[in-house]
């Protein structure tokens, strides 16, 4: 188990951050393309005083529980990201939520007090680090934050007996991811694919179906962007190259920065940009661009002009994540919850809202009830080809991820 030690961030760490807080998914809600998210200086703020404050290293605090109050304490403490559940159109009930409390006589406490991954670290790991409760029951990280509480020791192990469905259900997609190997762990809340948008009338007949093609057209010269993200835009740079973004080198890691460097330097990239290339992309200054599904599933709805890709070399795929922290009070009523989650019905009316990848088998005959064009969208409910061609990027250690970012940073010039 790997020890924690609390650590400045480096520059480059801070300067990740920044990109997120700033324009990364971290400044988009999960419903509104034009939504900007709150808090950013607090969240720099807190990391800063956090990581400087002289937190205790943690205890072998691995699964570590206090007394399960489940079956006397009908309740459960949920924090989520902004805009990521289904709500009714008085925007202010949540039909699943609703109809699960009135299944089980669970009541719960829904916050959306999630808006970046270290942001939200830097709130629980004083309690987590001390072997103390957070006071929230379930949680929902993106992955490369779920790896790292794992290998802390502090969340718990799930209970298999409590996830009928969730172990029927869950998408193959999804099962096997290296830092959660068989989701003893963890349960995907949703999928985040990341490909290749792009304007049709902006291309003007140019064909784009590959990285290659954004970075080697001179037609495209200046029309094209990346994301800000370093695991989105170096995943993709390693597929087009050859490379598993599961597998790869400190070389491969290089070779990935040195084509996009090539391509800064020649006036061929535009820029690096987090969700803010929507509007971009959408008045045709950018003809193509690396994005986030979510996004383009809302894009074209709103413009013919915008479709999207899949290239041959595959594209990237990360996750959401449920899990439930050390010293959770209701951890039996967590389980509940994220099995629920896993039946078709709730997780498609889920996916009806949030138009992200729907991690549950079966879900589409439900989802198609609901949303019929949301049903048969890939970017919602991957086929078999579809969910073949995704990739993970693999779990950094925290030197070769201060490295690669500081190599990131240099290269977005942040």
């Amino acid at each position: 188990m790997e020890q924690y030690e609390p650590d400045q961030l480096s520059p480059a760490r801070l300067a990740a951050v920044r990109r997120s807080l700033r324009n990364g998914r971290a400044s988009l809600s999960r419903r509104s393309l034009l939504r900007a998210s709150t808090g950013g200086a607090l969240a720099l703020g807190g990391v800063g005083t956090l990581s400087a404050c002289g937190i205790p290293a943690a205890k072998n605090t691995a699964g570590v529980s206090s007394e399960d109050h489940s079956a006397k304490e009908k309740r459960i403490n949920f924090s989520n990201w902004t805009e990521y559940m289904d709500v009714d159109d008085s925007e202010k009930r949540h039909p699943t939520l609703d109809t699960f409390a009135e299944r089980t006589g669970i009541k719960v406490k829904y916050t959306e007090d999630i808006n970046d991954n270290v942001e939200f670290f830097g709130k629980l790991k004083p309690q987590l680090a001390a072997g103390q409760d957070t006071g929230r029951d379930l949680i929902c990280v993106t992955d490369w934050l779920a790896a790292r509480l794992i290998r802390f020791g502090w969340v718990q192990k799930l209970d298999a007996s409590n996830l009928p469905h969730a172990y029927a259900n869950l998408s193959q997609q999804f099962r096997t991811p290296d830092w959660d190997p068989g989701r003893a762990y963890s349960y995907p809340w949703t999928g985040i694919p990341t490909v290749i948008a792009y304007n049709k009338k902006a291309l003007d007949g140019v064909e784009v179906t590959s990285l290659s093609d954004m970075l080697d057209n001179p037609k495209l010269k200046g029309r094209i962007a990346f994301l800000s993200e370093m695991r989105d835009s170096i995943g993709m740079t390693l597929l087009d190259l050859g490379k598993d973004p599961a597998k790869f080198t400190d070389d491969d890691f290089d070779a990935a920065i040195a084509r996009l460097q090539k391509a800064v330097d020649k006036g061929q990239i535009r820029r690096f940009t987090g969700n803010d290339y929507t509007s971009d992309l959408t008045k045709g200054d950018l003809a193509a661009c690396v994005a986030w599904a979510g996004d383009v599933v809302q894009l074209k709805a709103d413009s013919p002009d915008i479709d999207f890709v899949i290239p041959d070399s595959g594209y990237m795929i990360s996750s959401d994540n449920l899990l439930v922290p050390n010293k959770a009070r209701h951890k039996s009523n967590a389980e509940r919850l994220i099995d629920y989650y896993y039946e078709p019905g709730p997780a498609a009316q889920l996916a009806a809202y949030i138009n992200y990848v729907c991690p549950v088998d079966g879900v589409k005959p439900e989802l198609a009830k609901i949303d019929k064009s949301a049903a048969d969208n890939p970017l919602i409910i991957p086929d078999a080809a579809m969910a073949g061609a995704s990739h993970a990027f693999r779990s950094l250690s925290a030197k070769e991820e201060t490295a690669y970012e500081e190599k990131f940073a240099k290269l977005t010039g942040a």
